[in-house]
């Protein structure tokens, strides 16, 4: 349970570090909000991500530096929690940690599993514009 807990606090304090633009782009995954994004059109990224995986850590850090970039401004990213958020796992039928998807509105229209290379993920994110 330490173990977990001081996983966590790294995880947070990484985000902190890395800058406001990714705090600012990225919230909890409810259905409410996700529906709202879908609606207004935005860019999405969902990142099913766990507190104790590497490879979420490794994309956390690629993300943080790509919302800085301005063509990604106004990309909604929802997080949602490996271990606690079954339901919204089977909703986008997400198997691992370290599954990114992006919709263009309400349309699914990119995925990956496992990839840290930042020109790989930003091709991903370049969809959703």
């Amino acid at each position: 349970m330490l173990r977990r807990s001081l996983l966590s606090l790294i995880a947070v304090l990484s985000l902190v570090l890395a800058g406001p633009g990714y705090a600012a782009n990225s919230a909890r995954f409810s259905p409410e909000a996700f529906e709202a994004a879908q609606k207004a059109g935005k860019p999405i990224l969902v990142e099913v991500s766990a507190p104790w995986c590497p490879i979420c850590k490794s994309q956390k850090a690629v993300l943080a530096k790509l919302v800085r970039d301005p063509r990604f401004k106004n990309l909604q990213i929802f997080d949602v929690d490996f271990d606690s958020q079954k339901d919204v796992l089977r909703r986008f039928d997400a198997r691992m940690q370290s599954t990114l998807i992006v919709f263009k509105g309400t349309k699914e229209v990119g995925r990956s599993v496992g990839e840290t290379q930042a020109e790989w993920i930003e091709g991903l994110i370049e969809k959703s514009l």
